[in-house]
């Protein structure tokens, strides 16, 4: 005698997946920018004990200061990544036809920019200062841009090539390259002593809150 089959569950939509994950992560990144603002008091103390400990190794350590400077200015700069998710716009047209895709990638691109500049201009937070700098940036420092615009372009780009139905080597390899760039690019922004520890999560939160609710709006929207 068989038992009764029981129907799994249905599984949630891609789009309520995306949209939880953008209010998670929105939220995650607004408390944390709530805390910056107010200068609580055990969340500098925390980020003053990591600037003044990667920016001793940096000074005494030139060599590697020198590679951070050159992945931080050359191989994961903003214009880079921007410039990536250009190239697969163009892609995207040229070999999919994917015109309206094609164009929310740019506009989800642009949106980071501005977005970006906004929370730096309202925020407002000095970067730090030192006697013997190895680097510098301007404009403020929360929340940092490099690592916003990493995960903005590489979170874009990944899904994307999960669309396409890539090979699994290539998904792997896109993978673990975009991990790299984007932990990589916030941890040379610490050590070159140009953002804080917490204007570089602020980045990533909010850089992966974008992600989602960009998903999200393909979703429902794409024709």
């Amino acid at each position: 005698m068989h038992s009764p089959s029981v129907d799994s569950p249905p599984a949630p939509s891609p789009y309520r997946t995306a949209l939880r994950a953008a209010l998670v992560l929105g939220l995650s990144s607004l408390l944390l920018m709530l805390l910056v603002v107010a200068e609580w008091r055990p969340l500098m103390s925390v980020d003053g004990d990591i600037a003044r400990t990667t920016h001793r190794w940096a000074v005494a350590d030139p060599d590697v200061t020198q590679v951070c400077r050159v992945l931080t200015d050359w191989v994961w700069d903003p214009l880079v990544m921007r410039l990536l998710c250009a190239a697969v716009a163009v892609w995207l047209v040229w070999r999919r036809g994917a015109w309206w895709t094609a164009a929310w990638l740019v506009t989800t691109s642009a949106v980071g920019t501005v977005v970006q500049q906004a929370m730096k201009a309202a925020v407002g937070r000095a970067r730090p200062v030192w006697p013997d700098p190895v680097d510098s940036a301007h404009y403020a420092a929360y929340p940092s841009g490099h690592a916003l615009t990493a995960v903005v372009a590489l979170g874009l780009v990944l899904w994307i090539l999960r669309r396409e139905s890539v090979s699994p080597a290539l998904w792997r390899t896109a993978v673990a390259v975009a991990v790299v760039s984007a932990v990589g690019v916030g941890l040379t922004r610490i050590w070159l002593g140009v953002h804080w520890a917490t204007d570089v999560l602020g980045g990533w939160l909010l850089g992966a809150a974008l992600v989602a609710l960009a998903i999200a709006a393909h979703v429902r929207w794409r024709p």
